[in-house]
């Protein structure tokens, strides 16, 4: 049984890495040069990023298990929006496949992650 000490810590390693992981996609970002897809692109990735991370830090405020549960399904669909707009940069080529497989990497955890919490909050 998990004691509310290590139910903080989790909450705050997520926080952190959410945090993070929306920092890491804008600086990416911020290098490319303007063009009118990419500027779209750009602003898509970081809000649904940068959602992520308010979202689920948010979910921790919650006043209810419904509204808790309601939060960790925006975080779900922004963290999978977030990974359909790497796979389309990468795809388009746009950033060096080096700078993109971290990024990738710590969105495909997130997903997981984020996915298996939502479900767990499914039960209560």
């Amino acid at each position: 049984m998990m004691n509310n000490f290590d139910r903080i810590d989790f909450n705050q390693i997520f926080r952190e890495r959410t945090k993070s992981f929306s920092i890491a996609i804008i600086k990416t970002l911020s290098s490319l040069p303007y063009s009118d897809d990419i500027s779209i692109i750009r602003k898509q990735i970081i809000r649904s990023s940068t959602s992520v991370a308010a979202n689920y830090r948010a979910v921790h405020r919650a006043r209810s298990e419904k509204e808790k549960f309601a939060k960790m399904c925006i975080v779900v669909e922004e963290i999978d929006e977030t990974q359909l707009w790497l796979e389309i940069i990468e795809e388009l080529e746009y950033i060096n496949p080096e700078k993109i497989l971290h990024l990738k990497a710590e969105c495909e955890e997130l997903v997981k992650v984020m996915t298996k919490y939502k479900f767990k909050l499914s039960q209560i």
